[in-house]
């Protein structure tokens, strides 16, 4: 069973259907079931084979990050799936240079932050793509691992010193992370909180 020091790699723990029945059990923000049985979860699922992820720890990443599809980050048209360059910047006023910005409407704030133009050709290739980085150092992927790491990397780059630290969900939380950095900050009890999530999913009947 997942725990905080579980890695992300493993064959699927869970279904499909399981993934989907926790979603639309609770509110789900604007998306319909369409587009979360029939896009956003089996892109996850199609994404993540060829590259060894098991698609339950990306998706449970996502629904702590968006609120199960909440948060303003994660709806149209930001689809932001996992707070990717959400890094706390914000001011009242629009930016000179709006890239990477967005009006917050749950908040009144401009904010910080990458904004994808689709989930499935997009947003969710750079969470995969991401968290393979986070898990990898470099030289130790394979093909189709470094594929999806560039595909990603193009929307948002890394530092080097961050590849390959964070082998397991802990150390994805900056608090573990030996850079003194990670996906989340402080972090402390990230990976404790996906990995609860990715057992309730398991734990999900269809």
């Amino acid at each position: 069973m997942f725990t905080e020091n579980s890695s992300i790699f493993g064959p699927a723990s869970a279904s499909e259907a399981q993934v989907c029945a926790l979603i639309l059990g609770r509110d789900h923000g604007e998306y319909s079931e369409y587009d979360i049985r029939s896009v956003i979860i089996p892109t996850y699922y199609e994404l993540c084979r060829p590259v060894g992820i098991d698609p339950v720890l990306p998706i449970a990443q996502m629904i702590h990050e968006t609120g199960n599809l909440t948060s303003f980050w994660s709806q149209r048209p930001q689809r932001n799936p996992a707070g990717i360059s959400v890094n706390g910047r914000k001011q009242p006023n629009e930016p000179a240079e709006k890239t990477n910005w967005a009006f917050n409407t749950q908040r009144g704030m401009w904010e910080s932050g990458v904004s994808f133009a689709s989930w499935r050709d997009d947003s969710i290739p750079a969470h995969i793509g991401r968290l393979l980085a986070y898990a990898l150092p470099k030289g130790a992927e394979n093909e189709a691992q470094r594929t999806a790491i560039e595909r990603a990397l193009r929307y948002r780059m890394l530092p080097d010193a961050l590849r390959g630290s964070a082998p397991t969900l802990r150390q994805l939380g900056r608090a573990h992370n030996p850079t003194g950095q990670g996906w989340a900050s402080p972090g402390t009890d990230y990976g404790a909180k996906i990995a609860a999530i990715a057992r309730r999913i398991v734990e999900t009947r269809p």
